[in-house]
């Protein structure tokens, strides 16, 4: 959603041919339908963890409301309605248009989202902790639900790192969308500390998920670090990014942020888990969470950073294109770990300026969802975002490609 323009229908903006001058030339009407499943791409996600983003964030909160929770519901149902009708259109397009979904896969730049739909299920996982257990689900569904997390982004980020290093890469084109590639073993350790909070520090499953959150929190959060260093040489080489491109620059705001909070929560769990197992020395706990309070103070000044240098010149960077909203997405779940950090100085520190500034921070991302989410669905409904051309729907098909071949070359006579 950020590096690239958000819809297929824009790369073809060019070309004249529609369903009447198909139909005059022979060649079937494609239907809206199969246009829109065409069309669709793995920018799709975002929008559902944009939703993610929403009850994250509320859930947070120092004082919670039943309203409040309520709504949360709300935004957790909504983005698993998003996540299934992702997951469906895209298998769709895998059956009907092969081509297409293979050309979405191995693209260099377009590949870098196909992660997202593990990020998409991190948060429906933290969300079904939140809501779900223990009145609908026990610890034992959560123990298992993170380990397919872990294997599901293994998976998909080394898949997706074979194909992005298989070609060279433009580093006046980079941006930190790149580091979408390594996302999702990052948030191991957000998801880690949340499972933690439904299973007891004296079962011997804590200690595996402690120690496997903080392996691969450090492997995600150091080469996504590397991923910001380029970004740093790259603006360097050409300014501020621009465009479509500019959205990307809050991605940057994601690793310190989620790294400080995954630290904060699994040091706090820490204490408990390696005193009750005897592990290391008597201290061992106290010492990491108290390291894991300074480390975490140094990330979140620089993601604060991140999002100050990325939102100056925002508005007078990007685009002001309906076709590129779905980048906008990126204004909302980088953000989680930063703004929920807020919260967790307020109560380590008691400063209640940190609740305060939460609780407007929340606000913020709850206004932001609602203005992208109807932005969203205007382009949407005016075709600029998952539409595509009915000759590119056509030329894809495996029923129609054979038999059409030679309607498609012809040039149109209207």
């Amino acid at each position: 959603m950020l590096p690239v323009s958000s819809d297929t229908a824009s790369q073809f903006s060019e070309r004249t041919v529609n369903n009447d001058e198909l139909q005059q030339r022979g060649v079937p009407k494609v239907n809206a339908i199969c246009r829109r499943i065409h069309g669709w791409s793995w920018q799709a996600f975002p929008v559902g963890m944009g939703t993610g983003a929403v009850y994250v964030v509320l859930s947070g909160l120092r004082y919670r409301s039943s309203s409040v929770a309520t709504v949360e519901t709300v935004f957790f149902f909504l983005n698993m309605v998003l996540f299934l009708l992702n997951i469906i259109t895209l298998l769709l397009q895998a059956i009907l248009y092969p081509r297409q979904a293979y050309r979405l896969l191995t693209d260099p730049v377009k590949g870098i989202f196909v992660p997202l739909v593990v990020l998409s299920f991190a948060t429906i996982v933290i969300g079904t902790i939140n809501y779900a257990v223990p009145r609908h689900i026990g610890p034992g569904v959560i123990y298992a639900l993170f380990w397919v997390y872990v294997t599901f982004s293994l998976l998909t980020c080394f898949s997706m790192l074979m194909i992005w290093f298989n070609k060279p890469h433009d580093l006046s084109h980079f941006t930190p969308a790149y580091a979408f590639l390594i996302f999702p073993m990052m948030l191991v350790g957000v998801v880690a500390f949340n499972v933690l909070r439904v299973i007891s520090p004296e079962d011997d499953r804590a200690l595996g998920v402690l120690l496997v959150g903080y392996f691969f929190q450090g492997l995600g959060f150091f080469m996504t670090f590397f991923y910001i260093c380029i970004y740093i040489i790259r603006i360097m080489m050409t300014g501020f990014l621009e465009g479509h491109q500019a959205n990307g620059a809050f991605v940057a705001c994601g690793p310190p942020g989620f790294t400080a909070l995954a630290l904060i929560r699994l040091g706090r769990v820490s204490v408990k888990i390696l005193t009750h197992h005897n592990l290391i020395s008597p201290l061992a706990g106290e010492i990491w969470y108290a390291s894991s309070v300074m480390a975490a103070l140094l990330l979140f000044g620089l993601a604060i950073f991140f999002f100050f240098f990325g939102a100056l010149p925002w508005w007078f960077k990007i685009h002001k294109n309906m076709k590129e909203i779905l980048g906008c997405w990126a204004l909302t779940f980088p953000n989680v770990g930063w703004i929920a950090m807020l919260r967790e100085f307020g109560d380590i520190f008691q400063i209640p300026g940190f609740h305060v500034l939460h609780l407007i921070m929340a606000i913020a991302m709850c206004l932001t969802w609602v203005i992208l989410f109807v932005l969203t669905a205007v382009a949407f409904a005016k075709g600029d975002i998952f539409q595509s051309m009915s000759e590119d729907v056509i030329k894809d098909s495996t029923l129609f490609k054979h038999e059409h071949e030679e309607e498609l070359r012809q040039p149109s006579t209207a």
